[in-house]
Order: structure tokens, then sequence, then C-alpha cells
């Protein structure tokens, strides 16, 4: 039987979940005026559970390696805190501004990594980093008559949060982390923060937005198995510059569905911000290849 190098899998992993997570975008939008909040407990409840029956399945085991519990929580709260931004944002601009703004995530990973990780950060890869924030100018455009400014900045923060959240995994990964206990305490954490404000400021769902959060919910629990395989499996640096295919996907499944078309200036943004990532993959590459032939 064939067998898949480990960076195949990985770049198979992580193009499935940029696949579920711009139809999880989707969904979201069309389930209507229901708040943030709500949405993103639904969308994790859904998680929750395919996670728990994952585990059972598998028979592995609900107890986190020694000294993980303050990485489980810190991904898990900036996690929870990056969804409720990206919900807000795919509610107020185009699904594709939206999705490209999460996408600054990769960016944010090679800061956070050299702050948390402290892996170095080369030259090339800050103004990779900088260069794509000026694309992401494009996208939010700038102006007191913008009235997208404000939730296109939130979901900006939505992407800085996943970025950090996204170490935080890679951190697990490293320390040989089960993957789908990673999604369990996620999701778990997720609900038991959202329920009290659930409880308080519950609002009525028509049986249509309902269903539409539970396609949301499926495609998220797809998106978050395939995305932390990925990066249990590979560097970011090998992998990351395929999760920008969410964007193409986001596009067609916004032109088809919503009637969406991204205006020049965000065509712009986007291309600068795809041209630094397949920039910084390259980089990196080389320069990893360079250090092997170097031993």
């Amino acid at each position: 039987m064939l067998k898949i190098p480990r960076k195949y899998k990985a770049i198979i992993y992580i193009i499935l979940s940029a696949f579920c997570f711009a139809f999880m975008n989707l969904f979201v939008r069309l389930s209507g005026d229901v708040p943030p909040f709500q949405k993103s407990f639904f969308r994790n409840l859904v998680a929750l559970v395919f996670a728990l029956i994952v585990l059972l399945k598998n028979k592995q085991s609900f107890r986190w390696k020694k000294g993980n519990f303050k990485y489980l929580f810190a991904r898990s709260l900036i996690g929870t805190i990056g969804i409720i931004c990206n919900f807000y944002a795919i509610d107020h601009i185009p699904l594709s501004d939206a999705s490209i703004l999460n996408k600054m995530s990769p960016f944010f990973v090679i800061i956070f990594s050299y702050f948390i990780i402290k892996e170095k950060l080369t030259f090339f890869q800050g103004f990779a980093v900088v260069t794509a924030f000026i694309g992401t100018l494009f996208i939010i455009k700038p102006s007191f008559a913008n009235v997208e400014l404000v939730p296109s900045a939130i979901g900006l923060m939505g992407g800085m949060c996943a970025g950090l959240a996204y170490t935080f995994v890679r951190i697990l990964g490293k320390r040989q982390e089960n993957g789908a206990l990673i999604v369990f305490f996620f999701s778990g954490f997720s609900c038991v923060v959202l329920l009290p404000v659930l409880l308080f400021d519950f609002h009525p769902m028509e049986w249509w937005q309902l269903l539409m959060l539970l396609g949301a919910g499926l495609s998220a629990s797809g998106g978050q198995f395939a995305i932390t395989a990925a990066y249990c499996h590979a560097p970011a640096r090998e992998i990351s510059v395929y999760d920008y295919s969410q964007i193409i996907f986001a596009t067609l499944l916004g032109l088809i569905f919503l009637g969406e078309l991204p205006d020049i200036y965000s065509v712009i943004g986007y291309a600068v911000i795809c041209c630094m990532a397949v920039l910084v993959f390259l980089y990196n590459n080389e320069l990893w290849f360079f250090r092997k032939k170097q031993q």
C-alpha cells in the first residue's frame, strides 16, 4: 500500500479545511439576523459532539498530556474570541472580504511564533507581514465614509486571534497532544463560555435558521479536524500558503449563492496578501532546504 508522506497529507488536510470553512462562512451568512454569540455557540456545539464521538469511537483518553493545559486553555480562549469576530464580519461585509481578513492568520503566526516559540523573525518575514497589512487596507478602506470600516477591522482582529490560536495548536502538535482532544477542549470551552450569554439573550430562530447553523457546525467540524491534523502533521512554513485556497472557494460561493462581487480595491488587497503568502512560503522552504543541505 502506497504511503503518503506527512507533508502531502498536511497539504490535503489544509485544503480540505479551507473548503469546509468557506462553506461554514456561507451557512453563517445564510442563517440571517442571529447574534454572532448565538451562531458561535451552535457552531461549537456541533463540533463538540463530533469530537466526543471521535474520542469515544477510538477509545482515546480525555486527559491531556502533562503541561499542556495552559496551551489548550489559551488556544480555546483566543480561538473563541476569533470566531465571534469572524462571524460578526461575515454578517456585515462581503464573504470573500471576511475570508481574506481571517486568512491574515499565517502572518500573525509569524509574529506570535517570534514572541511565544522564540522562532527567528527575518527581515524578509517582517517585510512580508507589513506588506500584507498594507493589503488589508485596500480591503478595509479606512475612511469615516466607509460603513464597513468597523466590521472589517473586527474581521482583521479575528484573523489575529486565529493566528495566535494556531500558534498554540502548533505548540500542542509538537508536544504530541491528541488532535481530537484539542478540538474537544476548544469546542467545550467555547460552549461553556457562551452559554450564559445565550441564556440571557437568546433570539428565537426559524427552522431554516437552525438548519443553516447546523450546516455551519458540520462544516466547521470538518474544517477544525482537518486544520488541526494539518498543523500536527507539518510546520506552518510548509503548508500555510495552501490555506489561501479558501479565498477561491469563498469568492465562488459568494458569487453563486449571494451574488457578491468584490470591488477592485478588495481584489488588489487579495492579490497583495496572497502574493506575500506565496513569497513567504517559497522563502521559508528555500531557507529550510538550504539549512538541511548544510548539515
